[in-house]
């Protein structure tokens, strides 16, 4: 492919990041050139986006059924795994996991809470609200 033909399609992720290509130069010589994405990768990054989005809203509505903790809406929200979490915490995972009922997250005392809630980078009031502000 010519420099010129590598494809600039937009993304949801065009004002964030490019992928490097390479193609030909005029010279027929291989170069580095930048590319912002072509259609069928577009397509499929807008789906996975819009599949994430409504996993973080049934995650909401059960947390606001009082079928899962906080943790659990901010986990979906964030794209973190028990392992990412407890890297980011310092708890065990199995700990995290029995933090997702919430019978025993009622209980976590003002410092585990903070440690979610500067893991998960929102405020304590965020945290308890499930607010997320976009950055």
């Amino acid at each position: 492919m010519k420099k010129e033909d590598v494809p600039q399609d937009k993304s949801a992720l065009d004002n964030f990041t490019k992928e490097v290509c390479y193609a030909l130069d005029d010279s027929g010589k291989y170069v580095t050139t930048l590319s912002t994405g072509w259609e069928v990768k577009t397509v499929a990054l807008d789906k996975t986006w819009s599949d994430i989005e409504h996993r973080i809203q049934a995650v909401k509505e059960k947390v606001l059924r009082k079928e899962a903790s906080p943790v659990l809406f901010f986990m979906e929200a964030r794209l973190m795994d028990f392992e990412i979490l407890a890297a980011y915490t310092g708890f065990w995972q199995w700990q995290i996991k029995r933090h997702l009922k919430p019978n025993i997250f009622e209980k976590l005392s003002q410092k585990q809470l903070t440690k979610y809630a500067k893991a998960f980078n929102v405020s304590m009031d965020d945290f308890k609200t499930l607010t997320i502000h976009e950055s």
